[in-house]
């Protein structure tokens, strides 16, 4: 089924939505999860609120790209629960991966007026001017939280080669942040 049809079904209040949903994009969802939290019986608990949250957003909200929207609310999501259990002291790769951040993006306890949608535009704006594949690469460590492993593998690089990429994609960064303005 397609993703408009199946947004007319929540429009619908279909409880049919949620099953086309699920066999669509669940695996995907529960991939998003895995990669945040490395625990499987927290990421289906993760991919289950994430259906729920969406049969209480659409409507109103009409998503123009199901995927990213599914995506960004299993993302939100797991992200909580990771904070949650960061206070029972569990880690996790994207600890990790937010941890190689810090000295890239301002720190809020800082700089408490830092607009943290401007600092996202700002992100976006740099990666556009990135090649294709270093765009992607960054993208699957610091979004989807995929391990360096995993990235080698799906692009046929070498690990080595992966976090040199992510290594220099972050000074770059930090470095364009300076220039448009951002305390980091």
């Amino acid at each position: 089924m397609d993703d408009l049809a199946i947004i007319e079904l929540y429009f619908a209040r279909d409880e049919k939505a949620i099953k086309e949903t699920d066999t669509k994009y669940g695996r995907l969802c529960f991939s998003v999860a895995i990669n945040v939290l490395g625990n499987e019986e927290d990421s289906e608990e993760c991919v289950n609120d994430t259906y729920l949250g969406v049969w209480n957003t659409i409507p109103p909200t009409r998503p123009n790209h199901f995927a990213v929207f599914i995506c960004k609310i299993t993302r939100n999501l797991s992200l909580k629960r990771l904070e949650h259990n960061k206070a029972h002291k569990r880690t996790s790769t994207a600890v990790v991966s937010l941890h190689e951040l810090e000295d890239v993006l301002p720190d809020n306890t800082i700089m408490s007026d830092v607009d943290e949608q401007e600092i996202g535009e700002k992100i976006s704006d740099f990666l556009r001017i990135k090649r294709p594949v270093v765009r992607a690469v960054f993208i699957r460590k610091y979004w989807f939280f995929d391990t360096v492993s995993d990235i080698a593998e799906k692009y046929s690089f070498t690990e080595s080669k992966v976090k040199s990429m992510l290594y220099h994609t972050r000074n770059e960064l930090k470095e364009y942040l300076r220039k448009e303005g951002v305390e980091i």
